[in-house]
């Protein structure tokens, strides 16, 4: 094998994997009526994961206020119940591996 079709074959596998990472997106507008659960309708995921919500009212991620587990494909209806009235923007994690591959802001309103 050349160095080049070594090059290539590495290439062409960071090229798959950030396109797999595109997979994973938030339907949902920016904004979300307030309340204790929070419903951010269709999230699709490239693979199982969980989406984590976090407190964003001073412009930086706060306090995790809420969790749900996400299936590999469309995940239609998310809610998420945050056990308190959420009245503050937050930001949505989905986190995959361990590792996020898709994040959103969202104004509480």
């Amino acid at each position: 094998m050349s160095i080049k079709t070594i090059i290539f074959a590495a290439a062409a596998a960071g090229v798959t994997a950030t396109a797999g990472a595109a997979d994973t997106y938030f339907e949902q507008g920016r904004t979300l009526e307030s309340g204790d659960v929070l419903e951010l309708g269709l999230i699709t995921a490239d693979s199982a994961g969980v989406l984590e919500i976090y407190d964003f009212h001073t412009g930086e991620q706060g306090k995790l206020v809420g969790s749900e587990r996400l299936t590999a494909g469309a995940n239609t209806n998310v809610r998420v119940d945050t056990g308190l009235p959420q009245n503050r923007d937050v930001i949505a994690l989905v986190k995959i591996d361990g590792q996020i591959v898709a994040s959103k802001q969202f104004d509480v309103n």
